[in-house]
């Protein structure tokens, strides 16, 4: 999907936007770090809205190729990015991703929505792949609470409620795009491998489509349409929803939530070298 010189250009960007986290020690709204993180050792497991700082990042969202295939997929009244991030997988200790759905973080009015993954380096089974339970997304929406009852943003594994082992790994060269479905169940494991792993998101729903959790500013929404034009009158289908409520003590990110998870499925191996 991305030629050899897009691909550059947005692996330039994401170096530059990495370095800039040698200045900051916690999470903000651009950096979600690493356990270990230093200034003078910076290690960064999520860019956050990257097309929101960097305009390549959005530009690729309306390249006609793309375009054409969420059109394909999310139907006629045009498609609107949702929302944006990298997840970086360094060599040896990029953080796993726990098994959930991402219909359980914003449900709307209708579920045609989808996230697409752009590989920025290859994606091998020792690197940390995005790992999807085909057939997921036509089945309900799994609880992604703590026992406590708030958002934890995972699914608890010793419920064995999907097939787990019979996941999926999409693995690729880089300058690969996947496209998976809001309700599939997905995750991913740490890096164990000596290779990066760097994974560009996008999120995106039919332009029909609206949160049932709100909308924080209408004009930002609006610009995010790549196709289509605005409308207040949003399409409702009959879909499964649980709301992500009472919100997670944790916040910020997925990796965030997650640390308030009771049981994992993927153990992180701390023998990362420093």
């Amino acid at each position: 999907m991305l030629d050899a010189a897009q691909l550059a250009a947005l692996r330039q960007s994401l170096d530059t936007l990495v370095a800039g986290s040698a200045s900051v020690t916690a999470h903000t709204d651009i950096y979600d770090l690493e356990p270990g993180h230093t200034p003078q050792a910076p290690k960064v497991r999520r860019i956050k809205t990257p097309h929101l700082h960097t305009p390549l990042f959005w530009d690729i969202c309306k390249t006609p190729r793309l375009v054409g295939i969420l059109t394909a997929l999310l139907g006629p009244s045009g498609a609107r990015l949702q929302s944006s991030k990298i997840n970086l997988k360094e060599p040896h200790y990029g953080s796993p991703v726990e098994w959930h759905q991402d219909w359980a973080f914003y449900p709307h009015t209708n579920d045609d929505m989808l996230a697409v993954g752009v590989l920025l380096d290859d994606a091998f089974l020792e690197n940390g792949p995005l790992l999807v339970v085909p057939g997921t997304h036509k089945g309900p929406v799994w609880d992604h609470h703590a026992p406590e009852g708030y958002f934890c943003g995972a699914m608890d594994p010793s419920r064995r409620e999907v097939d787990f082992d019979g996941a999926v790994p999409l693995m690729g060269k880089a300058g690969t795009m996947s496209f998976h479905h809001v309700r599939l169940v997905h995750g991913s494991a740490q890096n164990v491998s000596d290779r990066a792993r760097r994974l560009l998101l996008y999120e995106f729903a039919a332009a029909d489509a609206a949160p049932l959790m709100g909308i924080k500013n209408l004009e930002q929404w609006n610009r995010q349409l790549v196709s289509g034009t605005p409308s207040n009158q949003p399409r409702m289908e009959r879909v499964p929803v649980r709301l992500p409520l009472p919100p997670s003590p944790h916040q910020g990110s997925i990796y965030e939530n997650q640390t308030s998870a009771r049981n994992k499925y993927f153990q992180r191996r701390e023998t990362a070298p420093v």
